[in-house]
């Protein structure tokens, strides 16, 4: 097994595995809804209605994976989801039951957190930004973590769902789509190239949501060519002027 140094505390020494395999166990693809929800209310007291790409269903169908997502998915917020860096959403299944433990799931559906693909055999611990992975006829690359939103939190009624999702570094990430192609559940995700061994996406996580003051951490992880333009482009902004990002309307809904 090869393993490589992954970036993080100087003192301690973590390793990151090279000679990664891992099952995509569940595929979801669903278009964006507009819902109503009485249990989230707007400031003048009213339903508020809400669209969101979070309503998918699991496929055990070849689906065709494009450069901006896969056939029968789409986003409802274009500016802040989907993209060339952010078309396929990626969680790993080994969170559920953490999440079914701390929060109280009875038994989470796979595409439980909105993502295409389940997997099993990847956290964010082994996988590094720039990582090139085989998937069925599709090659894909991780861009950046997760940044979970208010409508994961709105979706199961529970408020502050997407603030401890990011505090947990628990987030999952994202392909952008290097060569399209069929792609299955069931397929294996193989390890391909890492450019970036250094910027494994817990670390990539640790910074952009905890070391919140470090502009030198700031302004190297900005340099990591792989990373999805808009990270690099906070992060720049942040190494330049030392203001961290306001998450509150990401994480809260808008007007908070």
């Amino acid at each position: 097994m090869n393993n490589q140094k992954a970036r993080g505390n100087p003192d301690e020494v973590v390793f990151v595995n090279t000679d990664l395999t891992a099952t995509v166990i569940s595929l979801q693809v669903g278009l964006p809804q507009c819902m109503t929800s009485a249990d989230f209310l707007d400031q003048s007291g009213s339903l508020q209605e809400w669209a969101t790409g979070f309503f998918k269903k699991s496929t055990t169908e070849s689906i065709w994976l494009g450069t901006l997502n896969l056939t029968g998915d789409g986003q409802a917020d274009l500016v802040n989801h989907g993209g060339l860096d952010k078309a396929v959403n990626v969680y790993p299944h080994e969170h559920y039951a953490y999440w079914e433990h701390t929060v109280g799931f009875t038994l989470l559906p796979m595409g439980g957190f909105g993502e295409n693909l389940t997997t099993q055999g990847l956290l964010e611990r082994d996988v590094c930004i720039g990582d090139v992975f085989q998937l069925g006829e599709a090659t894909v690359q991780i861009s950046q973590p997760r940044q979970p939103c208010w409508k994961l939190a709105r979706y199961w009624r529970i408020k502050d769902l997407a603030v401890r999702v990011q505090e947990t570094g628990r987030t999952g990430w994202y392909f952008r789509v290097l060569t399209e192609g069929h792609v299955q559940a069931g397929k294996k995700l193989v390890l391909q190239e890492r450019p970036y061994p250094q910027w494994t996406v817990s670390a990539a996580n640790q910074i952009m949501h905890h070391l919140v003051q470090d502009r030198q951490a700031a302004h190297e992880l900005a340099d990591c060519k792989a990373l999805s333009s808009r990270w690099r482009e906070k992060l720049r902004q942040r190494a330049l002027t030392g203001a961290p990002e306001n998450t509150l309307s990401r994480l809260n809904g808008p007007g908070k």
